[in-house]
């Protein structure tokens, strides 16, 4: 897959309708790059004209801010809003709500304004546009599907419609768990957690929270962040049950079932 640059683009002297900021996790996490690929395939196919920094691409800066580093933080968040201002980006997509958090209410303080859309949000957009279209009895028609809302885009921003409208369209029944929507149970790794030891207790929420998810007879549960991805995976298999209960991105679902 050979996907454009926001330098090329600037080379060519256009401007892309988006910029997809893949993130850490997307870039480098073997799992998640699969989301990273599910995503663009589907922005390929449905016609959106989009670009990545690619190579200029770094961290947002969030996992320095959450542990107490300001001083990197504020270091590196500048270098990516000189880098954005100076393409011009205005409307930028991502598949991490932590990415999403803090492009969207943190780096307007520093001087980085910008439309920011998770990517759930936008699937719906171009569902409702008509421009995703799916195929008739999909793998997981009559299937159940639980979905687990991230912190950073629940309780954070408020969006929880989104993500399941979109699984909707699967033709799926969904399934939800006891602790869903504003009373959500973190996956474990929010706040820099994800970079370091739990703190002492009795069960790690992780696997509290795959024992949760599994509980509810879903045989695919549908997450929208990289680093839940990681957390719920593990907390399955705490449970024996990853053979029959899958973890996957609505990216992903949806595209597996595009036409």
């Amino acid at each position: 897959m050979q996907i454009k640059t926001m330098a090329t683009y600037a080379a060519n002297g256009e401007t892309p309708e988006i910029l997809f900021w893949v993130g850490c996790a997307g870039s480098f996490d073997q799992r998640a790059q699969k989301i990273t690929k599910a995503f663009a395939t589907i922005l390929e196919k449905t016609g959106v004209q989009f670009a990545i920094l690619g190579k200029e691409e770094s961290c947002t800066g969030d996992p320095a801010r959450r542990a107490g580093n300001e001083f990197i933080f504020q270091m590196m968040a500048q270098n990516n809003i000189q880098l954005l201002n100076m393409y011009g980006v205005k409307k930028i997509v991502t598949a991490c709500p932590h990415c999403f958090n803090i492009l969207k209410n943190e780096y307007p303080a520093l001087g980085g304004n910008y439309e920011v859309i998770h990517h759930t949000t936008f699937l719906q957009s171009l569902i409702d546009e008509g421009k995703i279209r799916m195929k008739e009895g999909g793998a997981f028609k009559g299937k159940k599907i639980t979905y687990h809302d991230s912190c950073y885009l629940g309780r954070g921003n408020n969006i929880y419609e989104a993500p399941r409208k979109v699984l909707e369209t699967l033709d799926a029944e969904l399934v939800e768990m006891k602790r869903c929507r504003s009373k959500g149970l973190c996956c474990g790794a929010g706040g820099a957690q994800m970079f370091k030891e739990e703190e002492k207790g009795t069960t790690r929420i992780n696997i509290e929270r795959g024992r949760e998810a599994v509980d509810t007879g879903a045989s695919v549960i549908a997450s929208n962040c990289p680093f839940c991805m990681t957390m719920l995976t593990d907390g399955v298999k705490e449970t024996g049950k990853e053979d029959e209960v899958k973890v996957l991105d609505i990216a992903e679902l949806i595209a597996l079932h595009l036409e």
